[in-house]
């Protein structure tokens, strides 16, 4: 493979950025009231409780997928190509950004908590620019980065279902799409650029059957979706080793390793 190197243009990044960053320090200024809306159909009220800075939460997520467009556009391999591939994480990783910043009280965590996502959005838009071409010397690193991203997503929402305590017919639907997604994303990284959806719904659908079978245990939200989180990072592994050729007893030691230790720091942090 050819090897190349493509640097983002640091004017978007940092337009993007700093925009993405304006909306989250916009959820301060608002005021903190919650309006009602309601309307009339046929004989029932439907009435729908707006929280104004929770908007803004949703349109900066809708912001970022725009911008992330914006800079790809740059990408001389994107000539032609739709972006759509790499709007998800860019977006959830605002998304979860966001919540943070609307619950925390003023003062000096949450400028720490606002830095940080300064940060950790520069290196997704970074790593996303970078993954549009698997020769790009920066690739693995880049990589590394949004699959990191994409598991501690999927960890973050298993923790949030688990704690809104939701019923088993509402939460394996969103697994089933949240595991489908960090698998089929972290084998598209991995392969360099191949998609391998059956194997990911396959590693999709033996998550939801362990969700399902975790639901009723006694079981803190932080120790249940690290739980998740560790079969699904398993899983997700041995079958980018074995897609890439790898003998089975090699491809099981990674695994099973990280399994171990995931699973250990479930068992005394949770």
């Amino acid at each position: 493979m050819d090897t190349n190197r493509h640097i983002p243009d640091t004017n978007r990044i940092s337009v993007l950025t700093a925009t993405v960053l304006l909306a989250f320090a916009l959820i301060r200024l608002l005021p903190d009231a919650v309006y009602t809306i309601a309307f009339q159909a046929f004989i029932w009220v439907i009435r729908f409780d707006v929280d104004l800075r929770l908007v803004v939460i949703v349109l900066a997520s809708g912001l970022t997928a725009t911008g992330v467009d914006w800079l790809l556009k740059s990408h001389p391999m994107m000539e032609g190509k739709s972006t759509l591939e790499h709007w998800l994480v860019p977006m959830l990783t605002a998304l979860v950004l966001g919540m943070p910043l609307y619950l925390l009280p003023d003062g000096a965590l949450w400028w720490v908590g606002f830095g940080f996502g300064g940060v950790l959005l520069v290196l997704v838009f970074w790593a996303e620019y970078v993954v549009v071409s698997p020769g790009d010397t920066n690739y693995p690193a880049a990589m590394l980065v949004l699959t990191v991203v994409s598991f501690s997503l999927y960890l973050i929402l298993a923790i949030a279902l688990r704690y809104a305590d939701i019923r088993l017919f509402m939460l394996l639907p969103a697994l089933f799409l949240a595991t489908l997604f960090a698998s089929s994303r972290a084998l598209y990284l991995r392969l360099g650029g191949e998609w391998k959806i059956a194997w990911a719904m396959g590693i999709a659908l033996v998550g939801i059957q362990l969700a399902a079978g975790l639901h009723y245990w006694d079981l803190s939200p932080v120790r249940y979706g690290i739980f998740l989180l560790a079969p699904l990072y398993a899983l997700t592994n041995l079958a980018a080793a074995l897609l890439d050729g790898v003998p089975l007893r090699r491809a099981l030691v990674e695994p099973l390793v990280m399994a171990f230790f995931v699973l250990g720091a479930g068992v005394f942090i949770g």
